[in-house]
């Protein structure tokens, strides 16, 4: 049999977490993490393990779960990406003073760049607010080794443990050691002491007096001390890395020549840092490179601004990733050499775009129509993209769609023209994190609409299922609940339902919802459409054939207006075609040209 396998460092992290008997994991799906958690459930399903793998609502609620498993001496963990932690940062300042039963992991992988978050944030930063360690893997094979370290150390201090991996290691394929299933015979057993598991204010001064004294034995753990990657080489300087810029930078050093001239530090656990490896450089070197994404974590811990250089001292980028082409200026530029590092050529790329078919863009298309001059408050999703059918003018995060919507009325509500206002979200975000801001509109009195595009999945992350999918992360059979009753139960009066598919009909609707809403409040309506792109819900929707005719004069509505990849404007021919390639026969843009050129083939 073949031990190694070439694995998504996602892949990687899953497999680690099942080969080191964690028993509860949990996640919210967000890029570069979401594979994670799909991993662990397909090779739970695989060998038919004893485990709770679970999709939750939203972070927070993932994070609960999963640490509470913990209590009862079993191990756990739960994944998400960065701004996912934000969400999840009250349980895990709290879970940082309790402490731990079993072994807990927070995976938490960042975006640095960012490719696909609001932020570039650094999860260490928030590790180190939190006060639980942290290790900074490089590659796949170092997050999947990293796994069983975080759970021997969160047993041994009875403390969470932050994995944080970035996207470099989240999405880079690896040869990856697979090393059997651990043994781990453990049952449940939840130790009742609620002066710590339930602590009041008093006994919480006590879990943090505690909880230093752990971080001071952590910066003495052992496993987890920085590796001096060429030892025999002495120098007045040195580098330190951590991360996918270690890998770099032991690339570049040895490329250059400089590996055989500056010794190379790598740092594995960013927080707490070693306080012994913090003596050791402050006494051996003169000059300290330090190289790390995002934020001076390590730098900030070794605190000399005479000897250290990087992000404090503009040396290091304080923005984006750190590329290779970057690292070897960084690296030339401290060791006294000339930079070969060839600049890379600025290309211009595609913006991102809906995919033919998708019924956001039906929908965009209709609110546009519906609510012309109105303010488009929108949220985090695929659906983002409807900022390109100038539908969407704020994005913030999570659920904020509906506040940003009730923060704009509340600006204009005592002007004599005040505008319309459309708010669009999600069904998978409104689940996260739209219906406490729904309650709450509802009970100011927001005069808004707000649109809840449904395509029965979470799209943006890979067709993750919602809570009104009716099946789980390993495809089992749960309750659905369906997002009408919750409308209604927030008290909204005004609430529809329509296929965005049909768009005269839906626009009939919108522009009736927007009428309402002017006088009496919330109006919501709900497009129900699935992905395309969804598996579980390929329903069998009329294929139809669309054909451009003679009448088209190339005015480029259909293109500026809905944006559908798969129509393609020729402005020397002054006429649009249709990409069969891309076309998916959905037929919404029979409704779109204003000259009718569009109609159906035959």
């Amino acid at each position: 049999m073949n031990n190694r396998k070439l694995m998504l460092g996602n892949e990687a992290i899953a497999l680690g977490l099942i080969e080191n008997g964690c028993r509860v994991a949990t996640s919210y799906p967000g890029t570069p993490a979401s594979e994670i958690l799909s991993s662990v459930a397909k090779i739970q399903q695989a060998e038919n393990l004893q485990m709770h793998v679970q999709w939750a609502v939203n972070e927070k609620i993932a994070f609960e779960i999963a640490y509470t498993a913990c209590l009862t001496g079993l191990r756990s963990a739960v994944s998400m990406k960065q701004v996912g932690l934000n969400v999840a940062s009250d349980p895990l300042m709290s879970a940082a003073y309790m402490g731990t039963h079993g072994g807990f992991i927070v995976i938490s992988a960042d975006d640095p760049g960012p490719h696909s978050s609001q932020t570039e944030q650094d999860s260490r930063l928030m590790a180190m607010m939190a006060k639980i360690p942290v290790l900074d893997p490089d590659c796949p094979s170092m997050a999947k080794a990293m796994i069983s370290i975080a759970y021997a150390m969160s047993e041994e201090f009875e403390i969470p443990v932050m994995l944080r991996p970035t996207t470099r290691v989240c999405h880079t394929r690896q040869d990856v050691l697979r090393c059997g299933l651990l043994d781990i015979d453990r049952k449940p057993e939840f130790q009742k002491n609620p002066a710590r598991w339930a602590a009041t204010p008093k006994f919480r001064f006590k879990l943090h007096t505690e909880l230093e004294k752990k971080l001071t034995a952590l910066s003495m753990y052992s496993p987890t001390s920085p590796l001096r990657l060429n030892p025999e080489v002495t120098s007045s300087k040195c580098v330190i890395a951590s991360g996918v810029a270690a890998v770099h930078c032991k690339e570049i050093m040895q490329e250059l020549g400089a590996w055989e001239k500056i010794p190379f530090y790598q740092v594995l656990q960013p927080y707490p840092l070693h306080t012994e490896f913090i003596s050791e450089i402050l006494n051996s070197y003169d000059e300290i490179l330090v190289i790390e994404e995002t934020m001076p974590v390590i730098e900030m811990q070794i605190a000399d601004r005479n000897k250290v250089m990087g992000k404090l001292a503009n040396i290091v980028p304080k923005v984006g990733e750190i590329l290779p082409e970057t690292i070897e200026d960084i690296i030339c530029k401290f060791a006294g050499m000339e930079s070969k590092a060839v600049s890379l050529p600025t290309v211009p790329g595609r913006r991102p775009t809906l995919c033919a078919g998708c019924p956001h863009r039906a929908s965009f298309f209709a609110i546009r129509k519906a609510a012309p001059q109105a303010i488009y408050t929108g949220d985090i999703g695929c659906y983002t993209l409807g900022l390109n059918l100038g539908a969407v003018d704020t994005v913030l995060c999570m659920g904020a769609a509906i506040s940003q919507a009730a923060g704009f009325y509340h600006a204009y509500k005592h002007e004599a023209k005040r505008p319309d206002i459309v708010a669009t979200i999600g069904d998978s975000t409104f689940f996260h994190a739209g219906i406490p801001a729904l309650i709450d509109a509802v009970v100011q009195g927001v005069k808004f609409v707000l649109v809840i595009l449904d395509n029965r999945t979470t799209a943006m992350t890979g067709n993750q299922p919602t809570p009104a999918s009716g099946f789980g992360a390993c495809g089992e059979s749960l309750e659905a609940v369906e997002i009408m009753p919750i409308v209604q139960g927030c008290g909204v009066k005004f609430s529809k339902q329509a296929d965005p598919y049909k768009v005269k009909e839906f626009t009939a609707i919108l522009k009736e919802a927007v009428k309402f809403s002017k006088e009496n409040g919330p109006a919501v309506v709900i497009a129900k459409h699935p992905c395309l792109l969804d598996r579980q819900h390929q329903e069998k929707t009329g294929r139809v054939t669309v054909e451009i005719t003679d009448t088209c004069d190339g005015c480029g509505f259909c293109v500026k207006h809905f944006e559908c990849p798969a129509l393609v404007l020729n402005e020397a021919e002054k006429r649009t075609h249709i990409d069969t390639m891309l076309c998916c026969g959905c037929g919404v843009c029979l409704s779109v040209c204003p000259k009718d050129s569009i109609t159906f083939h035959g």
